[in-house]
């Protein structure tokens, strides 16, 4: 199945095109073409990830590492052209020497050659023989260690420009497969779940066709071999969420934040395109991830070049994965139906950035120099964001808005992580964050389905846990993985990223970790704040006025799921060193042994030394950032059950109401884009452009056209009727004069041409004599 992935997103395209075609025909109006498919492609998901497994257990031999390899550089070696063709070869060199499988062969060959020499010595020099078999047992105890895990690449040309070949195909590792996995299975919990959530909407089938082609959009995304590839796959997960947050466009709001988005992420998109076309023309004018990544790695692409690109892509990232201050779309996109909020926020469009990251992971290392600093661009975009982003959460009195703000937060935490250099905490927190988000956005939906489609929780909810136990009991179990209870999915995917902060770096990104935590905080209080106001109380407005009851088993059965994922999914990456070394070796950091890449294309610790290392863990800071998490969880308890605190400060202290109204207002950046640029735009800048228009630019082209009008009267009235018509006129007259003249002289008389003819010859013979008198 491994190389065969390219099946997975395909089979969610065709079901996008057969939903189009009849799906009105069908008795359930296409859902069914949808899920059938999505599940197929679950399976065939996990089938992939069995086998990934597998190859990690039992990587290739040298030979079909190699070969494989090969292959896939003989592409790039069929690029023609001067400097071209020569980058490309020095391309194909360094996969050569550094592919996996070469490197296995050449570490072979030199274990030989060295093994032979020692013999020979040992010949010479009288070594004893278990001397020399020490030797190469310690060699082969390094090597195992060393092993590598090459990627699974396959691709075909897909067009020929400029005598270079594009190509488009798949790149299978374990990221990739963790990503199939993830999507298929939250959009297959989303199709069975929107059945009953959209039912009788009155674009039902245009739903699900836009379903399965945002979920194969993501698919192609995340198997993408080349930057090509990514960039339209990067697109067209734009262009579905565009289309799902406008899924119902008559209504004013909901058009407005479709297109907020689709803007928003159109000036991330210069930034994806001016890096992804730097990093083209520096690695040898090839979109190949894979060579990218090890030119990055070897050297091969300067360190300038590549913080250039880094930064251009980050602005990519703030856009797609709502980083601070690019963020604004994200809230507004709640518009849409909440399975598709759910869909975009946990496992499609929003990760996509972070996922982007962790692809070129080698670009952003060398780039950003991320081992050997304690600060930069990408670890401060990503705690800034954390941090502010839970703050907003706190004055939202729409559930939705209230998890959309804690997602722009987790994806804080997730764009951090990679900047401290703990990747694997960054994308293991990609995965605990899809099963307890998706879980929380999926009950919010579930409450709005019982409460009249309100999502204000103050004004419309209260009390629900006495009538929605299943909600109640599933959105408990998320709220508390992504407050980081212990145990929990949060709690060891959000510990081994603040582990990261401290342990990591340049002895560690300490103003990072303390962002962290102050957001860990920030997290646990605004979740407790939703918790109260939705299940706690009295019920209000909606809820009162009719009697709210629990949501069907289409609605509750993926929220179990997904609870129970939240809850056993941070098992998967169990620690191994300070007071859990005696975690048995089976059970221990098996998600890093199955999804970190682990071959030339990833700045390992075998590749760029000791600057990268996994943090360990860190009793101590578990223990603080907890008890930090339960104090601010017990602060929310005092403030909304009991009643104590200080109540209606707002009112009373101005900087309390400056900061609220701040929060409120959410740092006054949608009055910067919408009223002040965007405003200034269609106003004074508008009207100061047409007053230009309007009094320069036409008064210079009406004074030409004006000045050019009298020059051709000036030139017709002067000079081509006083003078070109006169002389021509006059030539006319002459021409008539002398032709009347000569007319006279053509009399017809033989006898005057003779008179003529003599005379001419007498005037002809007197000029000859005076000619020969005078010489």
């Amino acid at each position: 199945m491994l190389t065969h992935a390219f099946l997975i997103p395909l089979i969610m395209a065709v079901s996008f095109l057969a939903i189009l075609g009849f799906g009105k025909k069908l008795p359930k109006g296409g859902a069914e073409i949808g899920i059938a498919a999505v599940t197929v492609c679950f399976v065939l998901a996990l089938a992939t990830g069995v086998g990934w497994v597998q190859r990690t257990e039992h990587p290739p031999e040298a030979a079909e590492s190699a070969h494989v390899e090969e292959g896939h550089a003989s592409e790039d070696a069929a690029t023609e052209g001067g400097p071209e063709e020569g980058t490309s070869e020095e391309g194909v060199a360094a996969l050569e020497e550094e592919a996996p499988g070469a490197e296995a062969v050449a570490a072979e060959e030199e274990s030989a050659e060295e093994g032979h020499s020692e013999e020979g010595a040992a010949a010479e020099e009288g070594h004893s023989e278990e001397g020399a078999a020490g030797e190469e047992g310690h060699a082969e105890e390094e090597e195992e260690e060393h092993e590598v895990v090459p990627p699974v690449i396959r691709s075909v040309t897909w067009l020929q420009t400029g005598g270079q070949d594009i190509t488009v195909g798949t790149y299978v590792d374990g990221l990739a497969t963790l990503m199939l996995i993830v999507v298929t299975l939250i959009s297959l919990l989303v199709h069975v779940y929107s059945t009953d959530y959209v039912a009788g909407d009155r674009r039902y089938t245009h739903y699900f066709a836009f379903l399965s082609l945002f979920t194969a959009s993501m698919l192609m995304f995340v198997l993408t071999e080349n930057t090509l590839q990514l960039i339209v796959g990067w697109e067209l997960v734009g262009l579905c969420s565009f289309a799902l947050i406008g899924h119902w466009w008559e209504e004013k709001p909901n058009s407005n934040a479709a297109l907020k988005a689709f803007l928003t992420n159109r000036v991330g998109d210069v930034g994806l395109l001016v890096g992804m076309i730097t990093l083209y023309f520096a690695a040898g004018r090839t979109f190949d991830i894979a060579t990218i990544n090890e030119m990055a790695n070897t050297g091969q692409i300067s360190q300038g070049i590549l913080f250039i690109a880094s930064l251009c892509l980050i602005t990519a990232v703030m856009s797609k994965s709502g980083q601070f201050v690019l963020h604004t779309w994200l809230p507004d996109a709640m518009a849409g139906p909440t399975p598709v909020s759910a869909l975009i926020h946990a496992a499609t469009m929003v990760v996509a950035g972070v996922y982007m990251i962790a692809r070129l992971y080698a670009v952003f290392w060398h780039g950003l120099s991320i081992g050997s600093t304690n600060i930069n661009v990408l670890a401060a975009v990503g705690a800034v964001t954390l941090l502010f982003g839970a703050l907003l959460a706190f004055v939202q009195s729409d559930i939705k808005k209230v998890l959309a703000y804690s997602t722009v937060s987790q994806l804080g935490y997730m764009v951090m992580a990679l900047g401290v250099g703990a990747w694997t905490a960054a994308i293991f927190h990609l995965f605990t964050h899809a099963m307890f988000k998706a879980c929380l956005f999926l009950g919010a939906g579930s409450m709005s389905h019982a409460c009249h489609h309100s999502f204000d929780m103050k004004k419309d909810y209260g009390g629900l846990r006495r009538f929605m136990p299943w909600t109640f009991r599933t959105f408990v179990i998320a709220t508390l993985a992504l407050t980081g209870f212990p145990l929990l999915a949060g709690f060891w995917s959000k510990d081994e990223i603040l582990a990261g902060a401290a342990q990591l770096g340049d002895g560690g990104y300490h103003v990072m970790l303390v962002m962290a935590i102050l957001g860990a905080m920030c997290t646990a209080a605004y979740m407790v704040r939703a918790l109260y106001y939705c299940f706690w109380g009295e019920p209000r407005g909606a809820a009162a006025e009719h009697t709210p009851h629990e949501s069907g088993p289409r609605i509750v059965v993926p929220l179990m799921i997904l609870a129970g994922l939240a809850i056993v999914a941070g098992f998967t990456n169990l620690p191994d060193s300070g007071v859990l070394s005696g975690t048995p070796e089976g059970l221990a950091l098996r998600f890093e042994h199955f999804v970190e890449p682990v071959n030339a294309t990833f700045p390992a610790e075998a590749e760029v030394g000791p600057a990268f290392d996994h943090p360990e863990f860190d009793l101590v800071i578990a223990i603080t950032s907890t008890l930090l998490a339960g104090v601010a969880a017990f602060l929310m308890y005092l403030w909304y059950w009991k009643g104590k605190g200080p109540h209606g400060i707002t009112q009373r202290n101005r900087l309390a109401r400056f900061g609220y109204r701040l929060l409120e207002n959410k740092y006054y950046l949608d009055v910067l884009y919408t009223d002040i640029i965007v405003g200034s735009i269609k106003g004074p800048i508008a009207k100061a452009t047409n007053w230009v228009n309007q009094n320069l630019i036409d008064g210079v082209v009406n004074t030409a056209g004006r000045s050019a009008r009298e020059a051709g009267d000036f030139v017709y009235d002067k000079i081509d009727q006083g003078v070109v018509d006169t002389i021509v006129k006059g030539s006319g007259a002459t021409a008539e004069g002398s032709g009347q003249l000569l007319r006279r002289s053509q009399s017809g008389k033989v006898q005057t041409y003779g008179a003529y003819l003599f005379g001419a010859a007498t005037v002809l013979a007197a000029v000859f004599v005076i000619i020969a008198s005078a010489s």
